[in-house]
């Protein structure tokens, strides 16, 4: 039996539900190894397929997605040809509620959305697509190393033509502060801390304000190409900038942010949109 592996085959932008941290911006690596017999041409599968098909695949069932647990409590589904509502609840009682079309969500057949229940839910769609000679599958899907600090965001861009235009999608990003030319234990630190578990939003999108059970909550909503897209969220889970949140955007609000804080330094700031890509802004 012959192994073919590849390493960083993908990164998964998403955002989950969590019954504790609520929705939660994530960012996963995947890396894929496949056992079997090698065919007539003496491989196992080609390199290019492995890369285009299970890439492609993967993508399409939980990239740039929203996640929910098939199983878990406190949850209920409307449904229309056109239209998901999500209904959910956390531990602490606050609620949410996810409008969209249904392409934008993802259910994982579990009581919670994990790195191994995700990996369940993919390995079954990625063996109806492998060729017989292709015996069995392993997926290892994990985190980046990250030596620093970081900050798990959600956010939707209505612009975007492409998925990035869903509501609730996310990210797991470093951030990376440069005070007087100098790395800033400080202001990375900061800048994580302050966006923890955030949902980063503009104020242009918000349909109404309301408070529900003596908690404060946010109802954002636009049309995009995709469709209606709607998050009731609580207000303290937000943080709301006057411009879209695209990481170009991310970044000069920060910079801009920190130079407010110390106007006598010069900042950069390197901000990133999950895994090896992001934007850079100085002032």
């Amino acid at each position: 039996m012959q192994a073919l592996f590849v390493d960083n085959l993908t990164v998964i932008d998403f955002s989950y539900f969590d019954s504790e941290r609520g929705i939660v911006g994530e960012s996963l690596i995947l890396d894929v190894k496949l056992f079997g017999d090698l065919n007539d041409e003496g491989m196992l599968f080609d390199f290019s397929f492995v890369k285009k098909r299970i890439k492609s695949c993967v993508d399409n069932l939980v990239d740039h997605k929203f996640l929910v647990a098939k199983k878990q409590e406190n949850m209920s589904v409307e449904q229309t040809p056109q239209q998901l509502t999500i209904n959910l609840e956390t531990i602490n009682s606050n609620i949410f509620q996810h409008v969209s079309p249904h392409q934008a969500v993802s259910f994982i057949e579990s009581n919670s959305v994990t790195a191994e229940s995700i990996t369940a839910t993919i390995h079954q769609t990625i063996k109806s697509i492998l060729p017989e000679n292709v015996t069995r599958i392993e997926l290892n899907l994990r985190p980046e190393n990250i030596d620093g600090e970081f900050y798990h965001y959600t956010h939707g861009l209505k612009k975007h033509l492409g998925d990035c235009q869903r509501i609730a999608h996310g990210h797991r990003s470093k951030i990376e502060v440069l005070e007087d030319g100098s790395y800033s234990a400080k202001w990375s630190s900061h800048i994580a801390a302050m966006w923890q578990d955030i949902y980063l939003a503009t104020n242009e999108d918000i349909k109404e304000e309301k408070v529900v059970n003596g908690i404060d909550y946010l109802v954002f909503e636009y049309h995009a190409n995709q469709g209606l897209f709607q998050l009731t969220i609580p207000k303290s889970r937000c943080f709301l900038i006057e411009s879209d949140t695209t990481v170009e955007l991310i970044a000069a609000f920060l910079v801009q942010y920190l130079k407010n804080q110390s106007p006598s330094s010069k900042f950069e700031v390197i901000a990133y949109e999950g895994v090896d890509k992001g934007a850079i802004a100085s002032i």
